[in-house]
């Protein structure tokens, strides 16, 4: 009761702020809790996952992707190799400087923060990129404020 009575009383400037997330943030790739470097970038709406291998094919008259997680553990340097197969969501163009490509785009979980998220990812070859992971509007409009001025702002505690 005393708590309750403290939480009503105090001022406005006393309510927890969010967590403010950097551009780029360790997180965890579930469920294997494989932990990669990730950029939230707020000019992408979708996120997107470096993907190798892909292989469409039919379950249940669905379409399906195959395909290969090729990761850096951040915390160790060793390579984690992990196929995985997943129902395809929906199909989206990209456009973009190389032109336009269509992706698969999949369901996966990530941990970012202390909090596991079930998120929307194209899938595409991203070995020639900093950042395996691209986190993007959606999933930010869930997570937070993002400071580009800001990196590695939390650590992931969910795996």
């Amino acid at each position: 009761m005393t708590l309750l009575l403290l939480t009503c009383l105090s001022p406005p400037g006393m309510a927890a702020s969010p967590t403010v997330y950097g551009w780029i943030e360790k997180g965890l790739i579930m469920p294997s809790a494989v932990a990669v470097k990730m950029k939230l970038d707020t000019g992408a709406l979708t996120s997107s996952m470096d993907a190798r291998d892909l292989h469409h094919f039919k379950r249940d008259d669905k379409p399906w992707v195959r395909f290969t997680l090729v990761l850096t553990d951040a915390n160790t340097d060793k390579v984690v190799r992990q196929t995985l197969e997943r129902p395809v969501e929906r199909s989206v163009t990209v456009r973009g400087a190389g032109g336009m490509e269509q992706r698969p785009t999949v369901t996966l979980s990530v941990c970012l923060g202390d909090k596991v998220y079930k998120e929307w990812f194209t899938l595409r070859d991203r070995s020639d990129m900093l950042y395996p992971v691209l986190i993007g509007r959606r999933l930010l409009a869930e997570l937070g404020p993002v400071d580009s001025a800001r990196t590695f702002t939390v650590q992931p505690s969910c795996g």
